[in-house]
């Protein structure tokens, strides 16, 4: 009597995962899901208060306090900084951030050049005291400052807050412009002078093009100092002719009170044009910080 011997299924299955993993992989990390939470909080909360409150009036944010729900909300408070001095501070800082970017850049790609293509010490020496200057801050040379402007005769004007504020922006932006400058390829330089290209040639004509992440970098950096920037703005100006944005919010600090929502909504129509600067240019500035330090 014959038998039929029956043949296993060796047909591939999709192996499953074991019991231990799968139960890994459906659990909740709760610690991760309460720590993400509370810094929404941390994140969103400031905000909430910051765009509440320019939504109330002065009487009403007293009464009800920052945390709670507008139930009239206004737009007076906006009204109100509109009609003020606010488009000749927002003027004068433009002024000033467009000035110190463009001095900060001119000078920044050359010294950046120089460093990158000069063989000598010099250039190295020049190179090490403009990272010195990331060691000195500001408040520590502010009394000097103050005398070298006044000795100038620039005291209360827009360029007795543009130089300095350059000047303090420019050894960061140095250092960036040099490390996007290392990248490019010694080939490119060397068949550019053999085609007879001057240095100029070749800083116009390749450098530039190809450092635009690193000088997209040092621009939105000095914009965002510049449009800042406080310090200098107090020290060195007096009149309201020539005062920044920084400065304008004490037009609602008084001796006695604090118009809190007309102060929050000045910080609110401030902030829009450089946040919108920053967030064009994000990425170029996470890229050059991150290729500062060169190869």
């Amino acid at each position: 009597m014959t038998r039929t011997l029956e043949r296993p299924d060796t047909r591939s299955r999709p192996a499953r995962p074991a019991h231990g993993s799968r139960r890994r992989r459906g659990r909740p990390n709760l610690p991760a899901g309460a720590a993400s939470l509370l810094w929404l909080v941390i994140i969103a909360l400031p905000l909430y208060v910051l765009l509440t409150t320019t939504l109330q009036s002065r009487d009403a944010y007293f009464d009800r306090g920052p945390l709670s729900v507008p139930t009239e909300p206004t737009l007076d408070n906006y009204r109100r900084v509109l009609d003020s001095s606010f488009f000749t501070y927002l003027l004068n800082t433009a002024v000033v951030t467009v000035a110190c970017v463009a001095i900060v850049l001119v000078l920044g790609v050359c010294v950046g050049y120089a460093v990158v293509r000069a063989r000598g010490r010099g250039a190295q020496r020049m190179f090490q005291m403009f990272l010195l200057g990331l060691a000195i801050p500001a408040q520590a040379v502010i009394i000097p400052v103050f005398l070298l402007i006044t000795k100038l005769e620039l005291y209360d004007s827009l360029l007795a807050v543009i130089l300095p504020t350059a000047a303090f922006a420019l050894p960061v932006s140095v250092l960036i412009l040099a490390g996007s400058m290392r990248d490019i390829d010694e080939e490119l330089y060397e068949s550019m002078a053999l085609d007879g290209a001057g240095p100029v040639r070749i800083l116009l004509r390749l450098v530039v093009p190809m450092s635009r992440t690193g000088i997209s970098t040092a621009a939105v950096y000095t914009a965002l100092q510049a449009w800042n920037g406080f310090l200098f703005p107090l020290i060195l100006t007096q009149s309201p002719e020539s005062r920044v944005l920084t400065l304008g919010l004490y037009d609602y600090v008084g001796e006695f009170r604090v118009d809190v929502p007309a102060l929050l909504a000045a910080v609110v129509l401030s902030i829009v044009p450089i946040f919108a600067v920053y967030l064009f240019a994000r990425r170029q500035l996470v890229d050059g910080l991150m290729g500062a330090g060169g190869r």
